[in-house]
């Protein structure tokens, strides 16, 4: 298949807003496949490389682009994928240069929709309405295996796209061989926000709530004295975290897999912020050291399998019961089973005082659905709210293409008279919101590029933000985490914002334990 047919596929995903039609778009697009094409197409219409790292970063890749474009699309997906093989394998003195020049080629050879197709994947902004989900469906059907199997199989394999190969090539017989194995991670459940404990127990009833403690999530592989530990990313991080092997190793069970979060906690048991805590998975450290600056603790909420025993469709209840038999106390996170809102509330506050995020609700009669975010698992966190300045706005994609979408905020810095950009957003717009402030951005507008319109520093939007951190990528050394749009304000000025050393002081509040 040609890359040009890829492109248009991504195109009309993206411009279709009904979930059935973008299935159906799909669908035709994988059944036009040669079998060796698969595993490339899903990868970049789920908006990755099967490389993941290629050694180059957005700036260079933009910079790659090609003033002069082919005129006739030519370029296969094989050509494209053996490229970005050749760039992620390019190391050594000189490579970044190297791997710069192997970009240029490859972009001299696409069309303009080619590359602008290409920038966007190798950038990660190639948005397009929910599509892993959505993609999963289109396997289904192109395979005719029912979803249920796709889905379990997607989840046991940490990813779609060997598992879209082995269904699109062999149907249900193909996806036999992807079951729960020890020392092979399976992706996290993820879970859905809920703006309060109550939100939470309406949507849940009884539901068991955990401390959401601001750790590095860790899925533990145990058999006999064999224990390996894997991150969020399915990395393995044993060598990192010595102290939770040995932790793991000592439980008197023959063969575990658990999900667990870990965290640095200071002496008198209240939590490091979440960028301490990360610092122990950093590169060429000395581990020794690390362990006695930086002790991680291990609070573990899920059991995946004990023994012979895989409990990843067992219901949740049944689950913590196996937690509960083969872990001590404190290994386990905090947990309360309730259907009462006060008794929820304290909980939740129990947890803030100690310096958690907030809390965790899960269904009691959930299966454990790996890499999915569903409606099963709810956090419930505190947020701040902070009014900033809307620097500039991106143009969207998908159902949002046509409109200015992803903000970038700044505060107000009283020494310079102008504002340092803080993040960007494009969380919390609705459909009206998107419509106003298109029209408002463009009357503002200074000057812009092909993604991003600058305007003048004239609109005060109220973001709420569960945390800030300290951050190299932006000027003023501050980043904002889950940021999302609460409303504009109308009745501010920009002179009226909220300054950097207002922003500063709730990194300090924040980060005191530090």
């Amino acid at each position: 298949m040609l890359l040009v047919d890829l492109a248009e596929t991504s195109h009309r995903v993206a411009s279709n807003s009904r979930r059935l039609q973008k299935i159906s778009t799909l669908v035709d697009c994988l059944r036009r496949l040669a079998p060796e094409e698969i595993e490339i197409a899903v990868a970049f219409l789920c908006g990755e490389t099967r490389q993941r790292k290629l050694g180059v970063g957005p700036a260079i890749i933009i910079q790659a682009r090609s003033e002069i474009s082919a005129l006739s699309p030519s370029l296969t997906l094989g050509e494209v994928d053996h490229a970005l093989e050749r760039m992620a394998r390019t190391g050594g003195a000189g490579s970044l240069a190297t791997r710069r020049e192997m970009l240029s080629v490859l972009f001299s050879r696409a069309t303009v929709s080619e590359q602008e197709f290409l920038v966007r994947l190798l950038i990660g902004e190639l948005r397009q309405g929910a599509l892993e989900g959505v993609m999963l469906d289109a396997v289904a059907q192109a395979s005719q295996v029912p979803a249920p199997e796709v889905r379990r199989a997607a989840m046991l394999a940490g990813g779609l796209v060997s598992i879209a190969q082995a269904a699109l090539t062999e149907g249900s017989a193909g996806l036999h061989s992807f079951s729960l194995q020890l020392f092979h991670p399976v992706l996290p459940m993820l879970a859905q926000p809920a703006s309060d404990v109550g939100e939470a127990l309406r949507q849940l009833g009884t539901a068991a709530f955990e401390w959401k403690v601001d750790g590095a999530r860790v899925q533990a592989h145990k058999s006999g004295d064999e224990v390996r530990l894997y991150s969020r990313g399915l990395n393995d991080v044993s060598a990192a975290v010595p102290e939770l092997v040995e932790t793991v190793r000592a439980l008197d069970v023959a063969v575990l897999i658990l999900d667990g979060e870990t965290i640095a906690l200071r002496r008198d048991g209240e939590p490091h912020p979440f960028q301490v805590t990360m610092r122990r998975f950093g590169r060429r450290l000395d581990v020794e050291a690390m362990q006695r600056e930086l002790p991680l603790s291990v609070f573990f909420f899920d059991c995946l399998r004990r023994d012979d025993e895989d409990f990843t469709s067992r219901p949740a209840a049944e689950r913590f019961a196996a937690l509960m038999e083969v872990l001590p106390n404190d290994l386990v996170i905090p947990r309360l089973v309730t259907a009462d809102h006060a008794n929820a509330q304290t909980f939740f506050d129990a947890a803030l005082a100690r310096g958690h995020e907030g809390v965790m609700a899960k269904s009691l009669q959930a299966p454990y659905e790996a890499g999915n975010r569903g409606s099963s698992w709810l956090k419930v966190k505190q947020a701040h709210t902070l009014d900033l300045v809307v620097l500039a706005a991106e143009w969207g994609n998908g159902r949002r293409r046509g409109w200015l979408s992803n903000l970038h905020l700044g505060a107000r810095d009283p020494a310079s008279g102008g504002f340092v950009m803080l993040g960007k957003t494009f969380k919390g717009l609705t459909d009206d919101l998107l419509q106003w402030q298109t029209k408002a951005l463009l009357a503002l507008e200074v000057t812009h590029d092909a993604y991003t319109v600058y305007v003048r520093p004239e609109l005060v939007v109220e973001i709420a933000v569960n945390e800030i951190q300290a951050s190299r990528q932006y000027p003023g050394g501050l980043a904002l985490r889950f940021a999302r749009v609460k409303r504009y304000r109308a009745d501010k000025r920009p002179q009226e914002a909220d300054t950097v050393e207002t922003v500063r002081q709730l990194l300090a509040r924040t980060t005191h334990r530090a």
